[in-house]
């Protein structure tokens, strides 16, 4: 049987596939549609004869797939060839339901669809991925990924908010929590660059890109994360404010008469590094910063200190760690964040080497010899972490 996995990730106005080698993570080709249903729509597609480009009106996300496949037919892999397995889907929210990847069928659609006032931008679109590709892959299995999934093991007096209770019980007032794939995935990736069993290892994981999480992870299951009900709580993200006082919302809206849509609109894609200094593409911020910018500077060491007190907080959750782990865009790239959000916690037993962090971007240990805790860079492949469940699933 195939290991290959066709990974469909359905957003509001795109559409990216991966076609994954579920066993070597080898992508055999990838690509993105973006701007479903505007004037001009984009595609790239890369495969084996190299990366195409086109702009042209897509008007759905039924045409964005077809156009995909008709890439993959014009300029390889042909799907034929290669005998998929499954189509596996990222699904934003799967709120208390579902805590590990499950085969779709319609009570699932039914189940997520419930689910859409939790996640109103990511699941609907997820949700039309999936029918589409059923319609059009209609003998393949299809498998949901959940991006909440992974920290469904969170205990009940770390995911419980101290609210009424029935707000819980009749609205789903809970932290849930996501970038769950990106965190199940690199924890096993540095249990095995650490060589140990992923259940003998207490982790800290640290995704900071655009978006950001961390979370606290032991014996292989996450028991605290940074993220809430929604993405908007936790860390200082790319233009989300992360942690913020809720009384602010009422001030706001007495004040200035916003409404909630308009304050939840900032709040969500108007803050951050964004609203603190203009930009929130990192590599734009770190040219301000070296410009002399003061509104760069602060919003780096605003950044930088939420991790560290995250970190801090986590250590505490955890008792002992055996590595901290960075990941993604910033996580990954980004010596000076790294530098900068552990600096100071030597009577932690984390100890970074200045010269293998700041070593051209990669993966690897960055911390010194004989450091207590491991400091770790790994990327992170949430397209193979995918692909890996939904081959699981159809082989149960």
């Amino acid at each position: 049987m195939s290991d290959h996995v066709l990974v469909i990730n359905a957003g509001s106005s795109s559409l990216k596939y991966s076609l994954m080698d579920a066993g070597s993570g080898a992508a055999a080709a990838d690509g993105v549609i973006e701007r479903i249903g505007e004037p001009q729509g984009h595609r790239r597609h890369r495969g084996p004869d190299g990366e195409t480009e086109s702009s042209d009106p897509i008007a759905s996300h039924e045409d964005a797939l077809r156009a995909a496949l008709k890439a993959f037919e014009t300029h390889g892999p042909s799907l034929d060839d290669v005998e998929l397995a499954a189509v596996g889907h990222r699904v934003v929210h799967g709120g208390a339901r579902f805590g590990a990847p499950s085969l779709v069928d319609d009570a699932l659609i039914a189940e997520v669809s419930e689910l859409v006032p939790l996640a109103p931008l990511h699941n609907p679109a997820n949700l039309e991925g999936i029918e589409v590709a059923r319609r059009l892959f209609p003998d393949l299995p299809q498998v949901a990924v959940f991006d909440t999934a992974f920290h469904q093991t969170l205990p009940p007096h770390a995911y419980t908010y101290a609210v009424p209770s029935d707000w819980l019980e009749q609205h789903g007032i809970r932290r849930y929590g996501f970038h769950g794939t990106s965190h199940s995935f690199v924890a096993e990736e540095a249990a095995r660059r650490l060589g140990r069993d992923l259940t003998e290892l207490n982790l800290i994981v640290l995704h900071l890109g655009n978006g950001c999480s961390a979370s606290a992870v032991h014996g292989g299951r996450s028991v605290e994360t940074s993220m809430g009900m929604t993405p908007l709580e936790g860390l200082v993200m790319g233009t989300r404010s992360g942690d913020l006082d809720p009384a602010i919302h009422g001030h706001l809206a007495r004040e200035l008469g916003w409404s909630i849509d308009e304050i939840d609109r900032v709040l969500n894609s108007a803050s951050g590094l964004k609203g603190l200094a203009g930009e929130n593409d990192f590599r734009e911020l770190s040219r301000l910063r070296a410009a002399g910018d003061p509104r760069a500077e602060l919003a780096f060491d605003v950044y930088c200190h939420r991790i560290k007190k995250y970190v801090g907080a986590y250590y505490a959750v955890l008792g002992t760690v055996d590595a901290i782990v960075f990941t993604a865009g910033v996580g990954q790239h980004s010596a000076e964040v790294r530098a900068a959000a552990l600096q100071g916690l030597e009577r932690l037993g984390i100890r970074l080497d200045p010269g293998r962090n700041a070593e051209p971007p990669g993966t690897g240990t960055v911390s010194a010899d004989g450091s207590e805790v491991t400091v770790l860079v790994v990327a992170t492949n949430e397209e193979w972490q995918i692909a890996r469940q939904a081959l699981a699933v159809v082989r149960r």
